[in-house]
């Protein structure tokens, strides 16, 4: 069974909940679209979250929590979610011109 939401990057609150066996095939499925703005996980077990984190192909990952944007933080997705980031430090990477020199 699929519902459209489930393969669309949906803007606005939506709460998308789909059951796994396994920790590597909930990976596999939230990986498998060209979007990777954000994504959520939860879990008592920190290992495993480190793992998910890792593993996610997002530009920000909100781990217990839905709280993913900080002013001090950078904001930005993935893929076809996004290129690079604004806010936080991060943000200002696309002001700097970057040159290389080299003296011999």
């Amino acid at each position: 069974m699929s519902a459209d939401v489930m393969d669309n990057e949906p803007f606005g609150p939506v709460a998308l909940m789909r059951p796994f066996k396994t920790l590597d095939e909930a990976i596999e499925q939230a990986n498998r679209l060209p979007f990777g703005l954000a994504a959520y996980a939860f879990t008592e077990n920190a290992r495993q979250a480190n793992l998910v984190a890792d593993a996610l192909d997002t530009g920000m990952v909100g781990l217990n929590s839905f709280v993913i944007s900080m002013p001090d933080a950078p904001f930005g997705g993935v893929k076809e979610s996004g290129f690079g980031s604004e806010g936080g430090p991060e943000g200002l990477d696309s002001y700097y011109v970057t040159k290389a020199v080299h003296q011999y």
